[in-house]
């Protein structure tokens, strides 16, 4: 069996009227405060169906099921269906009795809610017809979809940019490694031949500077003097005495001090 010959339900609505309504005489839309609504001529069930591409709404007997009037719809919105201009809950369909014979009836729902499903029903079903419609488009015709160009234009250029790669002249060189907090810089000697284990020369000694006393030494470093005499151990220095100008321009010394 094909496709087109499955027929779904869209929407089914317990209760809705049919209205006899005017013939139109101006090109004005339909009004149903003309219809008499409080005398519908008939009243009963409504079934939204569709086989293929086609939509039909079936007006049906509440009880029995027995077909009323049946109105096929090719496309929404349409002359198949209209709304009214004064009310959302009335439409005006176009029925036909499968002889050629048309005739449009006024529709009209209790609630609104009910109108609103008629509405999205149809309106759901030639949404899917037209996205079917585009596929078999494309389907038949691949070339008609939009095409992505990826070639390059006249005089178009492109540029690669690669980190950490800097072409330098003579060669190149890497980044300088940092070093570690905390650490100095070692000199040591390099390994002599044969393998053997490399020789540590020990720090050089700290030698005493032409005119400069070890006293100074010591008093750099903040270390007690014990092995001077008592005197310079009280006072390393003695007591500082002013020196008087003489005329051979020589300095007098105390008796604490210690000559060079």
């Amino acid at each position: 069996m094909a496709e087109s010959d499955y027929e779904s339900v869209l929407c089914v609505k317990p209760e809705v009227h049919v209205y006899r309504i005017p013939p139109r005489a101006t090109n004005r839309g339909y009004r149903a405060a003309e219809w008499q609504l409080e005398q519908p001529a008939w009243s009963g069930r409504l079934r939204i169906t569709a086989k293929g591409k086609m939509a039909y709404i079936k007006l049906e007997d509440k009880i029995s099921g027995e077909l009323f009037a049946q109105a096929p719809v090719e496309q929404f919105p349409g002359i198949a269906v209209e709304s009214v201009v004064d009310s959302s809950r009335y439409f005006v369909i176009c029925i036909e009795d499968g002889n050629g014979r048309r005739a449009f009836i006024g529709l009209g729902f209790v609630d609104r809610g009910d109108a609103f499903d008629f509405n999205v029903a149809l309106q759901d079903h030639f949404k899917w017809v037209k996205q079917q419609d585009e596929m078999a488009k494309q389907a038949q015709n691949p070339d008609l979809g939009p095409k992505l160009d990826l070639g390059f234009k006249e005089g178009q250029t492109i540029k690669i940019n690669i980190a950490n790669m800097k072409k330098k002249e003579g060669g190149t060189a890497g980044p300088a490694k940092p070093k570690a907090a905390g650490t100095r810089a070692m000199n040591l000697l390099p390994p002599p031949p044969g393998g053997k284990t490399p020789v540590h020369l020990p720090p050089p000694a700290l030698t005493k500077p032409a005119g400069v006393s070890h006293t100074g030494f010591l008093l750099d470093f903040g270390s007690p003097v014990s092995e001077f005499s008592s005197g310079a151990a009280s006072d390393l220095w003695g007591e500082f005495a002013n020196a008087s100008g003489s005329a051979s321009g020589q300095a007098q010394q105390s008796a604490g001090w210690v000559q060079f």
